[in-house]
């Protein structure tokens, strides 16, 4: 089979594919939904990421003094091992950068969530009690 013909197949076959669904035959659609999130999950798991965040900003980088006397000392000593060193710690660095970055970007998101849902549960609630007020005025 050709590159287009099974191209072409699989095109067909994904055509009736419904992503991010529930097929309606399995009773999808409608009902009441069991979805629930609290402030205090939201929190939590927040708490959670920033915890992470602190603890590994901690203990991820304590071997970089090390590896830069290693490194030295190997180079100095003719062996590629210590550039190898400084590739493995470029790596390993910028992964952890990146781990933590997107600890605080998940512990920023989510308390701001909150709060966001705090504000908007203020404004459901001064509202709603100011159409109940205007009844009585009427």
């Amino acid at each position: 089979m050709s590159f287009d013909e099974e191209w072409g197949q699989v095109r067909s076959e994904s055509a009736a594919m419904r992503l991010n669904g529930v097929p309606a035959e399995s009773g999808g659609g409608g009902g009441a939904s069991d979805y629930k999130v609290t402030s205090a999950d939201l929190k939590a798991i927040g708490n959670e990421a920033q915890e992470l965040f602190h603890w590994f900003e901690r203990d991820a980088f304590h071997a970089g003094a090390q590896t830069d006397t290693a490194a030295k000392s190997l180079d100095g000593d003719g062996f590629l091992t210590g550039s190898a060193m400084w590739t493995m710690w470029d790596t390993w660095r910028g992964q952890c950068e990146t781990l933590l970055s997107a600890c605080a970007h998940i512990h920023n998101h989510l308390e701001d969530t909150v709060l966001s849902h705090a504000n908007h549960e203020e404004v459901l609630v001064t509202n709603f009690s100011m159409s109940t007020i205007n009844e009585h005025f009427k």
